[in-house]
């Protein structure tokens, strides 16, 4: 283990989005200086971070040049190379190490990780060509989903298989490359664990939370999914078992499918604070970005403990139809709380922002963030 990288040193996060930007907030709260590098340019992490690198995560002279000006690195999302992060780790130390980001990148190395690890997961068959997909699928049987193996999030680059005649359309769908074939799950609900880990191999996570979709993207995240005491217990296990399996230092969130016979399945991992996460800034004394904050610096964990009900709704750019979204209007609960990321332009399907709301229970708190999102739409005139 190095020596922990204390307050007053630079952190630098390699990506720019609203991750980035709430981890940047955490750092500069606790006397970090920030430098980001991305291909872009006033980017979220970029507004909040002391400088911006613009360059491409592939110009490997750039990252080295890059990470001699901080004294550690993190990433803000999966899909940098791991030669990125290991042209970095020659200058300092990179959390989560590049080895975890290889495997966490592409679902062939995930899922088969897993299974050596012993870790439940919805059947699954490697495709590498058209040609072999009516045999995967015959032994998988249907439905089935057909996934890119890399790239893929937010439902995009997937395809339902009903029949084996949708083969052709399936793989022309997801981009006629790499792809795994899994097994729909009849999930009785979509759960996530967000852990931590620190240097010196300290665990810590922040429960069991429920997550609702909309056409793919997560829509609403609660806090202290309703389930059975042995339930809880083995989520959190099988986020412990993945986080030690993997020897991460830093955040990973484990998605998971809860079965309608009570089991967990994995679903998939993000090797980095999670949108489900976001919930945590309000509702935990040491949120998701924090950690990622303590456990990269070398830092001890800090507290994970709920301190009160709390439920999140994502923001997309479809609220910007009407224009500007009424802020006024849904921060006039005072338990409703607005998080903006500075993107410039709305898109449908682009996450802008999100809201959280506290209550005395979680349906209460379900409630109240999704008449605040609602109160955003401003009527249309007649």
């Amino acid at each position: 283990m190095t020596d922990p990288v204390l307050p007053g040193a630079t952190l630098g996060i390699l990506g720019s989005g609203q991750l980035g930007r709430m981890l940047a907030q955490s750092a500069r709260r606790m006397g970090y200086r920030v430098h980001t590098l991305s291909p872009a340019t006033d980017s979220p992490t970029g507004q909040i971070a002391d400088r911006e690198t613009v360059a491409a995560y592939e110009d490997l002279d750039a990252i080295e040049r890059f990470a001699r000006g901080v004294d550690a690195v993190t990433f803000e999302f999966e899909n940098i190379s791991s030669a990125a992060a290991d042209v970095a780790a020659r200058h300092g130390p990179v959390r989560p190490r590049g080895e975890v980001l290889h495997l966490c990148q592409n679902r062939w190395r995930e899922k088969h990780a897993l299974t050596d690890a012993g870790l439940p997961t919805a059947p699954y068959e490697a495709v590498e060509s058209l040609e072999a997909l009516p045999a995967a699928i015959a032994r998988l049987g249907t439905p089935c989903i057909l996934k890119t193996a890399g790239f893929g999030y937010d439902g995009k680059g997937q395809a339902r298989i009903n029949t084996v005649d949708d083969a052709a359309a399936a793989w022309a769908a997801i981009g006629r490359g790499p792809a795994i074939l899994e097994g729909v799950v009849d999930f009785a609900a979509e759960l996530s664990v967000v852990a931590a880990r620190g240097a010196a191999g300290d665990q810590v996570d922040f429960g069991v939370i429920e997550n609702r979709h909309v056409d793919h993207i997560l829509d609403v995240s609660i806090a202290d999914a309703p389930l059975t005491d042995a339930q809880i217990t083995r989520a959190r296990e099988i986020a412990a078992a993945v986080m030690e399996a993997f020897d991460v230092v830093g955040v990973l969130c484990v998605e998971l499918f809860l079965d309608q016979n009570g089991g967990l399945l994995v679903n998939e991992l993000a090797p980095r604070p999670h949108n489900s996460g976001h919930l945590t800034i309000e509702a935990c004394p040491s949120s998701q970005f924090d950690q990622q904050l303590r456990a990269v610096c070398g830092l001890p964990l800090g507290d994970t403990q709920r301190q009160r009900p709390t439920a999140m709704a994502n923001l997309l750019g479809d609220l910007w139809a009407q224009g500007e979204p009424d802020w006024a209007a849904a921060l006039s609960a005072p338990s409703v709380n607005l998080h903006l990321y500075g993107k410039a332009e709305p898109r449908p399907g682009r996450k802008m922002g999100h809201l959280t709301a506290s209550a005395p229970d979680r349906d209460e708190a379900v409630r109240r963030v999704q008449a605040a999102r609602a109160a955003l739409v401003r009527p249309s005139n007649p």
